[in-house]
């Protein structure tokens, strides 16, 4: 008994109770002698062995409920979480700024009724220049320079017409194209907002980006006037920039609208422009098959990072891109 009182561990009491029960112990002979007992003493000494094995077993299953609870207790231990930590979060991405501005400004235009399309970064040259009325020696041409894609032996541009096989391919300068395409594919009414990135040979500067996002848009109707446009262009300015803005149209000269004008907003002491925009040309419905007695429209477009930096007090164009985690953070 007192072997088993001091067993430290599960090996010590396996080893106090063989000491007891095992084939070699003091009680084990007995219980093989009890047959040579005299009758008399059989019934006494049994009993006394069945006492024996009792106490025995009972002290040994009391060690080994006070191990179970010391390993309990040290497995415990051992495993304890630290509820008292503040739990660790887990960091979540959010849409970049500029995703973020694109998608406000087109629920603008979804609340007013008009649809998204889209169309391919690659084209040729027919869709992004010589469809919206700029020929090969339009002075406009120049003004836009252009980065050319060498696409030999492949379409690779998506294009419902077939180009020739002298065209060149180029990464799209505005998302223009997108009007073209969808003039072709599609039979008036249209009411649509094309937001996408396109790309210029530029060199990189404050205002200014080899690759920048624009949101255009396309009305094509039925006695659609210019009173109609410039009403469209003030409802978003005042949605999405609140009535803090004061915004005016000033004359301009776009090759695919006419007449045509731009639009600034009044933003820290002076005019931003911000948007281009003017009446579709007769020629550019003529190229889609539309005939201009039938179908008029009008057609606009925001620079994306122009509208986000007005938005945001935002100085520097590259700010966008650089990845910096400090500037993204603000957006969340």
């Amino acid at each position: 008994m007192e072997e088993i009182e001091r067993a430290g561990d599960f090996e010590a009491l396996d080893a106090a109770r063989s000491t007891v029960f095992g084939r070699k112990s003091r009680l084990t002979e007995i219980r093989r002698g009890l047959a040579e007992a005299p009758p008399d003493v059989k019934p006494v000494l049994g009993k006394a062995l069945g006492e024996a094995n009792r106490r025995v077993e009972t002290a040994c299953d009391a060690r080994r409920a006070v191990l179970d609870l010391a390993r309990e207790a040290e497995m415990l231990e051992r495993e304890r979480l630290d509820l008292t930590l503040p739990g660790r979060r887990m960091r979540h991405g959010h849409r970049h700024v500029i995703t973020r501005v694109i998608r406000e400004m087109c629920d603008v235009f979804l609340s007013m009724g008009y649809r998204v399309a889209s169309g391919p970064e690659v084209e040729t040259e027919w869709y992004n220049f010589e469809a919206l009325n700029i020929p090969a020696w339009h002075p406009a041409r120049s003004e836009m320079d252009t980065l050319y894609v060498d696409t030999s032996g492949t379409d690779g541009t998506g294009a419902d017409r077939v180009p020739d096989a002298t065209e060149a391919t180029l990464l799209r300068t505005h998302t223009s194209p997108v009007q073209v395409r969808l003039m072709e594919s599609t039979q008036p009414p249209l009411y649509h907002v094309m937001p996408g990135r396109v790309f210029r040979n530029e060199t990189q500067d404050a205002t200014h980006s080899a690759q920048f996002h624009q949101v255009e848009g396309l009305v094509v109707d039925s006695d659609v006037t210019f009173g109609d446009m410039a009403g469209t262009i003030e409802h978003f300015c005042h949605e999405y920039f609140g009535p803090g803005y004061d915004i005016r149209l000033f004359p301009d000269f776009f090759p695919f609208t006419e007449p045509s004008a731009g639009l600034e907003v009044w933003w820290e002491d002076k005019w931003l422009e911000i948007a281009g925009l003017g009446m579709v040309d007769p020629n550019v419905l003529r190229n889609v098959g539309f005939d201009p007695e039938t179908w008029q429209g009008f057609a606009f477009g925001f620079g994306v990072e122009r509208v986000a930096m007005l938005r945001y007090g935002i100085d520097d164009i590259r700010t966008f891109y650089n990845n910096d985690v400090r500037f993204l953070e603000q957006f969340v």
